[in-house]
């Protein structure tokens, strides 16, 4: 792992993560100072996570028939070249009107959807190729180590430094996070384009896109563990982001926070996912992988109560921190199975499948919590009802833990 081309396969991408760290802030900001509808609000954050759901199968054939180091380096800069877009619609339509229930600028509000749409389209291909190519570049028996290295290393530049710069961007001129965004993928292009190697797999047998799409179905539906790992992700990312789009508005009009302090607080929450990433093999090792996995799912439900009733940034902070540890240690588990398990010549078809179980959910999540929030002020006072994404989400977490603890242990008791 202290080779050259996994340092630069890791330092590309902890510069598209910092990209997308910066814009984590700025996509939900922006539409926030668009209009102050949840669902509208939510919409963006649709845009960017619908991909999973419409692209993640041709993605997984893509995958496994081209150079995958190629597919990063094209993906990457058409996430660039949308960030560069959405940079300059939102400088032609400065200054900003005040935000009200209805959109004030519907003209930028569609082009920072379309912005979000390219970006997520790219994200698809893009992480599907590289979590593929990840498994030629370190030995089998240190995936484990590799992976929360990795994810260390994103989560740096994804929510550490990312939210905190995208705020600070955000609050001195709205164009400036997508501008920096973009200047990140252009240097992470040039990281990769210095990766040297083959990454494409062999082929064995003439093209044809429904027998390849067969066998990774078949071979996904044979495998009891990774359908329950894929299925039980599926569901957390559901929680997972109906907490997140609804946390944008409860920091601002309940809170009283501005866009600085939410950065921070995201950045202070990272570091407990930092530590996951770099613990995670150890916990692994001492507790084995079944518990681990069914510990840190369990862990999400006081997690979400926590960040509802979470009284000041530096209690919500805490819980973020928490919660993102859980979250790493059961991506090191789940992705370096997946990664050990699936032949390389299937990685990027059964890939492409269990994330689209695991990552089609997301979409559903953002559009609930925005209904939820809709829902409930009819009956609540809005202070309660923009804490209501939690609750449901918390008592979701629940469920899933009872049902997905018994799913992980026939799982593992059976591989």
């Amino acid at each position: 792992m202290t080779t050259r081309p996994f340092a630069r396969f890791v330092a590309a991408s902890g510069l598209t993560n910092l990209a997308d760290g910066i814009a984590t802030v700025a996509w939900a900001w922006l539409a926030s100072l668009l209009t102050r509808d949840p669902l509208l609000i939510a919409l963006v954050a649709v845009a960017l996570r619908m991909p999973w759901f419409l692209f993640a199968i041709p993605a997984g054939v893509i995958t496994d028939r081209v150079d995958r180091r190629l597919l990063i380096i094209r993906m990457d800069m058409l996430r660039g070249l949308a960030f560069g877009f959405a940079a300059f619609a939102i400088w032609t339509a400065l200054p900003l009107a005040p935000a009200t229930m209805t959109l004030t600028q519907p003209g930028l509000y569609v082009a920072i959807l379309v912005a979000a749409t390219l970006v997520g389209i790219a994200e698809v291909f893009r992480d599907n190729a590289a979590q593929s190519m990840l498994p030629a570049l370190v030995p089998q028996d240190s995936l484990e180590k590799a992976n929360g290295r990795l994810w260390s290393v994103e989560l740096v530049g994804n929510a550490l430094l990312g939210p905190a710069l995208g705020a600070f961007l955000i609050a001195a001129a709205l164009p400036l996070p997508f501008a920096a965004g973009a200047l990140a993928y252009v240097i992470a292009v040039i990281l990769v384009l210095a990766v040297k190697g083959r990454f494409q797999p062999t082929v064995t047998e003439a093209r044809d896109w429904r027998r390849e799409l067969r066998e990774g179905f078949q071979f996904l539906w044979r495998a009891q563990l990774l359908r329950s790992l894929a299925w039980i992700t599926g569901v957390w990312n559901l929680l997972f982001q109906m907490v997140m789009i609804a946390l944008v508005l409860h920091v601002q009009e309940n809170l009283g926070l501005d866009a600085r302090a939410y950065g921070l607080i995201l950045a202070a929450g990272a570091v407990g996912g930092i530590a996951g990433g770099w613990w995670g093999d150890a916990i692994i090792t001492k507790v084995g992988p079944k518990r681990a996995a069914q510990w840190m799912l369990l862990a999400s439900f006081p997690c979400f109560l926590g960040i509802a009733y979470a009284p000041g940034p530096i209690a919500l902070a805490l819980v973020l921190a928490a919660f993102e540890f859980t979250g790493l240690v059961w991506n090191t588990v789940s992705v370096s199975y997946r990664q050990r398990k699936i032949p390389d010549a299937l990685l990027g078809r059964v890939n492409s499948l269990y994330r689209l179980l695991a990552w089609g959910m997301m979409p559903v999540g953002l559009l609930l919590s925005g209904l939820i929030v809709r829902g409930t002020e009819g009956s609540f006072a809005r202070e309660t009802a923009l804490t209501a994404p939690f609750l449901v989400a918390a008592l979701g977490a629940l469920l899933l833990a009872i049902v997905g603890w018994h799913a992980l242990e026939r799982g593992f008791n059976a591989s």
